[in-house]
């Protein structure tokens, strides 16, 4: 067990916790993507799920694809209710993503990969 010093004990700023946990930097990023069946949408936010782990995730990532015609009973267990959708289950917060993820950037976004724009 590690003991705590009494500098771990104090609260952390949120640019601290940011710097401390940058979800970028996990090990094994784990996804999963409910699919429909084979629908070209299906077979399109896989394809740009792919790219963009390729891309920004290189050998760090597991994607697991469910199909909810054959395993319907399986969207319960993340609460989904359209599809495709994309569920970050690690690096924790869990996040989701519906669509077929053709937004590049917003998908990135949502997936905290990358920081959201300042708006203007």
């Amino acid at each position: 067990m590690k003991k705590i010093t009494p500098a771990e004990r104090q609260p952390l700023s949120l640019q601290e916790l940011a710097e401390r946990k940058d979800p970028s930097t996990s090990d094994v990023w784990e996804l999963r993507l409910y699919v429909a069946g084979q629908t070209p949408r299906s077979l399109a936010a896989f394809a740009n799920l792919k790219k963009m782990c390729e891309e920004h995730l290189a050998g760090r990532y597991n994607i697991e694809v469910v199909d909810l015609i054959k395993h319907p009973q399986l969207a319960a267990g993340d609460q989904i209710l359209a599809i495709p959708t994309l569920v970050r289950k690690l690096p924790q917060p869990l996040r989701k993503i519906v669509g077929d993820l053709r937004d590049t950037e917003r998908a990135l976004v949502g997936l905290q990969l990358r920081p959201a724009a300042p708006a203007k």
